[in-house]
């Protein structure tokens, strides 16, 4: 059963990771973000939902 912890702790990772490219390359992150404001819709639905996907698949791969 997840407990609270494990739901901040993973809030907490994912703060981290979030951090790493603004912090290791700002130029890149910030050229990445504008590039993605050129994308549509569509295209940034289906990149959101393979990434929702990818998380799940992980997270029922960790949890075995």
């Amino acid at each position: 059963m997840l407990a609270w912890n494990d739901l901040l702790a993973a809030f907490a990772l994912y703060l981290v990771l979030e951090g790493l490219l603004p912090f290791v390359t700002p130029r890149g992150w910030r050229q990445s973000l504008l590039q993605m404001t050129r994308l549509s819709d569509g295209q940034l639905r289906v990149i959101g939902l393979a990434s929702m996907l990818a998380g799940v698949v992980l997270l029922a791969w960790v949890r075995s």
